[in-house]
């Protein structure tokens, strides 16, 4: 009895001081609120994958060349709650995302809005991880 009563105690010591891992990232840890992106180009390819989802995309340059972007998303369960699905970002769709550049300059981003050539938005924002708050996240408190 003295030991289950020892194993219980060490295990609700053990659970009560040792602090949870978030292996989840915020965003100013990777992206700059002050670097605000605008791309507009064609979907290569899209990454359904947790903890976030990947918009690649192509941009064509003024001078006709071609930079290819990363654009992180929600993960995919809100993206689908937001009205995203596996065939709304094909190859060779054309899209706007507006967005964040990384710290690091490379061509990699968190996206905020998707725009479609039709008009049609989505919202593809990472709210709580520390994104600028602008209002345009329907899911942010007032």
């Amino acid at each position: 009895m003295r030991r289950v009563l020892f194993v219980v105690a060490a295990a609700a010591f053990v659970g009560l001081t040792t602090v949870p891992g978030d292996a989840h990232h915020a965003f100013s840890a990777e992206f700059d609120a002050n670097r605000p992106i605008h791309l507009e180009g064609v979907v290569t390819r899209m990454e359904w994958i947790n903890p976030h989802a990947w918009v690649h995309l192509d941009v064509t340059n003024e001078d006709g060349s071609v930079t290819s972007w990363m654009v992180e998303g929600g993960t995919p369960n809100t993206l689908l709650r937001r009205g995203f699905t596996r065939d709304s970002l094909l190859p060779g769709t054309e899209i706007i995302v507006d967005g964040y550049q990384a710290k690091d300059g490379s061509n990699k981003g968190n996206g905020r809005d998707l725009t479609f050539r039709d008009g049609r938005k989505l919202f593809m924002g990472s709210s709580g991880t520390g994104a600028p708050r602008d209002g345009r996240d329907p899911t942010e408190p007032e």
